[in-house]
């Protein structure tokens, strides 16, 4: 975690320096290199923690223009000089915030103030439990509405595709069907209505044209998604052969949705274990009988979940990488 400080007095800026050499972080002091604007903005954007060491007014005001949404938005922390309390004011789960003022508490002794309802009740928190378990949550606006059954003592059902170790809160009841559930746990869009939670486990295997545009990239893969209803927010990255690690249109496909690119030489593609979609044609260009199912599964190392699928000179596949959540969903 790149966590950011700002202070504004010698006390605060001492105490900074002291809890950053246990918790990690750069310490800065308002106006001596950038305004206190400059600053936030460029953290806001950089930094995956800011923690202000003043007035919660001044972290408030600061942070102000810059706040937008809660699956993406850093931890925002506020701190007094004398290191008494500190208080997370932003993102608080999703973010870690309330997690990084445990940590401070552990490492410098000040009181963490945490102001969530399902943290100051001791209940089951959706968003904390889908960080955990290195979920996207791909509909946040429902976090709202499982929070609040939650805190109502209503019973949450819930969905998983796969087998969720260890025992679940009692206000949890496992459900086999999708379309009744509240909450689903997968890489694909099995209800309209529940909070769905997608785990970052799946490597998009791409093979293609040579010279394909970006363009021709995207608009295969949203068919594809459409097609199959795989969740972009599942993916963690994509895969395809050696030759292909040139190509424009695929980087800048790659750039776009944020996502690593990894390639594989044609002989390790060649020699990975599974059935595949084999094609004379790819075999004579490219060494080997298929490049994004193999490409895809060599990656992930994992296993196939969707097999090639083919549209505007480009084909796709995705393969998951192996996945065991629990039930783990506090600081421990």
């Amino acid at each position: 975690m790149t966590i950011a400080w700002m202070t504004f007095t010698e006390n605060g800026f001492r105490f900074a320096q002291h809890a950053a050499s246990v918790v990690g972080g750069s310490v800065a002091r308002c106006g001596a290199e950038l305004s206190l604007r400059d600053w936030t903005a460029q953290q806001f954007s950089t930094a995956d923690a800011l923690i202000f060491v003043g007035a919660a007014g001044i972290a408030v005001r600061a942070i102000a223009p810059h706040v937008v949404s809660k699956t993406t938005d850093p931890a925002v922390l506020v701190m007094d000089e004398c290191g008494n309390y500190v208080i997370p004011i932003l993102s608080g789960h999703l973010g870690g915030a309330n997690d990084l003022a445990q940590a401070i508490h552990a490492a410098c002794g000040a009181q963490p103030v945490l102001t969530t309802a399902t943290d100051v009740r001791g209940v089951f928190a959706v968003d904390e439990w889908a960080k955990r378990q290195n979920c996207a949550v791909v509909n946040p606006k429902q976090i709202k509405r499982v929070s609040a059954a939650v805190l109502r003592g209503e019973s949450i059902p819930v969905y998983s595709h796969w087998k969720i170790a260890g025992a679940h809160p009692a206000c949890i009841s496992l459900v086999d069907d999708p379309s009744q559930a509240m909450v689903c746990l997968s890489a694909k869009r099995e209800s309209a209505d529940a909070l769905l939670l997608a785990p970052r486990v799946l490597t998009l295997g791409i093979g293609c044209r040579k010279g394909i545009s970006c363009a021709a990239l995207e608009t295969g893969f949203v068919e594809f998604c459409e097609q199959t209803g795989v969740l972009e927010q599942a993916i963690c990255g994509v895969a395809t052969i050696t030759l292909k690690q040139n190509e424009t249109g695929l980087q800048e496909f790659c750039t776009a949705h944020g996502w690593p690119l990894h390639t594989v030489f044609a002989d390790a593609l060649a020699q990975t274990d599974g059935t595949f979609t084999a094609s004379p044609f790819v075999q004579t260009v490219t060494g080997v009988d298929n490049v994004c199912e193999r490409s895809a599964v060599f990656v992930s190392g994992g296993s196939l979940m969707q097999t090639k699928w083919i549209s505007h000179g480009a084909t796709f596949a995705l393969a998951c990488a192996p996945y065991h959540p629990d039930w783990r969903w506090k600081h421990e």
